[in-house]
């Protein structure tokens, strides 16, 4: 079944939507025409509802995928909103980029959902699911030239262990590059997920598997590699942090376990006051600039996960920048930002 033949609203379920309805329009209703952005914009069912729950609002929708970006532009017509909606198509460490292109300099709420959208979950031919044979691809932007089969028919064994270890948490690693490295060395490149399907099936013990798939891990960790999700994560929070009307918020939506790391990491420097435990008097350069509106991370209940299984894994996490960031927390953020862009080896292909 291709896109064309159902509606958006059918392959697109947004998850904990009214938590996060909540949470990026709650602090809107005293603001002047705010801005709105949704990083990783989808098929659009989380920006259209902050939309329609904050009429003033306009929102800047960011999407490295084209096909998704131009379903949601569509989608922004057919409910009346495309007059407060402007789409980019970029991926989402352009942020700063977006903004400036389009002559914002602050914001008052950033939203990111780190998921895959159904969109590319469900088009087998995009390759991210090991329930459906297919090329393996995994790029969420197809104009990069990275893709999953290139990572497992050119990294040594040693890196192809790291990624599996650090982002699949995958036990059996080192024998699964081994065989990856035995496999195209005898019989060429692994080219569909069927074969490395079979071929993680063959290393991994009966008596160790995970529910599911056992090679669901080996996927998202390819899948986390292609995209250079974890690093452009990184590098995003803070440049949303230095775009930040005060009262602007944060909204994000994780998925794995290192993504929700690095959100809270990142959170938590705002969080507490940055003197020793000790000292009665904190001087105001040294409170807190984020207010926490979740209270640690907010899962999905049972009945959600239930109408919509991929809700499983989510926490969301919401922090309220509460006064101007300090200058050096505004320094750091900076050189975190500009420290690489994405014009990297995951976009050129290069460093491989």
């Amino acid at each position: 079944m291709t896109t064309d033949d159902r509606s958006i609203s059918t392959i697109h379920q947004p998850v904990l939507l009214e938590d996060c309805v909540r949470l990026v329009t709650g602090g809107l209703s005293r603001r002047h025409a705010p801005t709105i952005v949704d990083c990783t914009l989808g098929l659009a069912g989380h920006a259209t509802a902050f939309l329609k729950a904050a009429p003033e609002a306009r929102l800047i929708g960011i999407d490295r995928d084209a096909e998704a970006l131009g379903l949601a532009t569509e989608r922004m017509r057919d409910e009346g909103l495309a007059d407060r909606f402007t789409p980019v198509h970029a991926p989402f460490d352009e942020f700063a980029h977006a903004l400036e292109d389009n002559d914002i300099r602050h914001v008052d709420a950033v939203f990111m959902d780190l998921g895959l959208s159904s969109l590319q979950i469900d088009e087998t031919e995009r390759g991210f699911s090991y329930s459906h044979d297919a090329p393996l691809d995994m790029r969420m932007d197809v104009s990069q030239s990275l893709t999953a089969e290139r990572v497992l028919a050119e990294y040594s064994e040693r890196e192809l262990a790291r990624i599996f270890k650090v982002y699949g948490e995958e036990r059996f690693a080192r024998p699964i590059a081994r065989h990856i490295v035995a496999w195209r060395t005898q019989e060429g490149p692994l080219t569909t997920s069927a074969e490395l399907n079979e071929l993680v099936d063959e290393v991994i013990p009966k008596a160790h598997r995970p529910a599911g798939n056992p090679a669901k891990r080996v996927f998202q960790a390819l899948r986390i590699e292609v995209n250079g999700e974890l690093d452009k994560l990184a590098r995003t929070l803070p440049q949303i942090a230095l775009k930040l009307n005060k009262g602007g918020r944060i909204v994000v939506e994780s998925y794995h376990s290192l993504e929700d790391k690095t959100v809270k990491s990142f959170m938590a420097q705002g969080l507490t006051a940055r003197v020793p435990a000790n000292m009665p008097i904190v001087p105001p350069e040294a409170m807190p600039f984020f207010k926490e509106l979740t209270r640690g991370a907010i899962k999905a209940d049972e009945q959600e996960i239930a109408q919509n299984p991929r809700s499983a894994s989510v926490r969301l996490r919401a922090v309220e920048l509460t006064r101007p960031l300090p200058d050096d927390i505004r320094h750091q953020f900076a050189d975190k930002a500009e420290a690489s862009t994405t014009r990297d080896r995951h976009s050129t292909g290069e460093g491989i």
